[in-house]
């Protein structure tokens, strides 16, 4: 049974009404910030279509504020009315998790509580992860067939490498590998063997009839001869 006297659930619930009369006139005058225009408003384009999402950041950032703000005052409208609720039924005052009284205290300062510190949401971490993340997992999706046992074919990571060779926004700074010595080399697994197997075969080339041995001085050829692997000597003359 709660500990309030009438007086102070007439306080309450006065201190209740006046909070959610001025968070309604708040969102009604703010036209619930901003979201009763159109983007197309704001920017004064007639089709964002064909805009790079960098034209329109500045604007795409103020509407993701919106939103958020306009969120944040509906939830809050949504606990006044949750505990007028609860007032209304006599139940107003005490924990709805353990039943126990919520100290005065307490509810001068926050009238639309509805438990006591022990058990107030906000208090708790959530475990509940975003389902895109078990949908994403392992890294490129379902599509990274890498962790099955003897496969080596074709899949979603070979599928972004060949994308991703064609340029982004990455630089060398911001690479996994940590010789990068040109932009060819900031991909994922860059460095890997694309076309052969041991790196002897990436520099060693011959004719059509197989005779006439050349070397091409690429970069895994620097790195076997820095890995002393190679001896100068044995290079054909050119």
């Amino acid at each position: 049974m709660t500990n309030l006297t009438a007086k102070q659930l007439r306080s309450l619930r006065s201190k209740l009404e006046a909070e959610r009369t001025t968070t309604e006139q708040r969102l009604t005058n703010s036209e619930h910030y901003g979201l009763a225009n159109s983007l197309k408003e704001e920017t004064g384009e007639l089709s964002l279509i064909d805009n790079h999402p960098g034209d329109v950041a500045t604007e795409m950032y103020e509407r993701e504020k919106d939103i958020a703000l306009h969120e944040q005052e509906e939830f809050r409208l949504a606990r006044i009315e949750d505990a007028l609720t609860a007032m209304d039924n006599g139940v107003y005052g005490l924990c709805r998790t353990c039943g126990e009284p919520i100290p005065y205290q307490r509810l001068k300062a926050l009238p639309d509580s509805v438990f006591c510190v022990e058990h107030a949401p906000r208090q708790e971490v959530s475990d509940r992860r975003p389902v895109e993340e078990t949908f994403l997992a392992p890294p490129f999706g379902r599509s990274s067939l890498d962790e099955q046992e003897g496969y080596n074919g074709f899949d979603g990571e070979d599928a972004w490498q060949i994308v991703e060779s064609w340029g982004n926004s990455d630089s060398p700074a911001m690479s996994e590998n940590r010789q990068v010595e040109s932009y060819e080399h900031i991909g994922i697994e860059a460095d890997e063997a694309d076309g052969y197997v041991e790196p002897l075969e990436s520099f060693l080339a011959t004719d059509i009839t197989g005779k006439h041995v050349m070397v091409i001085r690429n970069r895994e050829y620097y790195e076997y001869m820095d890995d002393q692997e190679g001896d100068h000597d044995l290079e054909p003359l050119q």
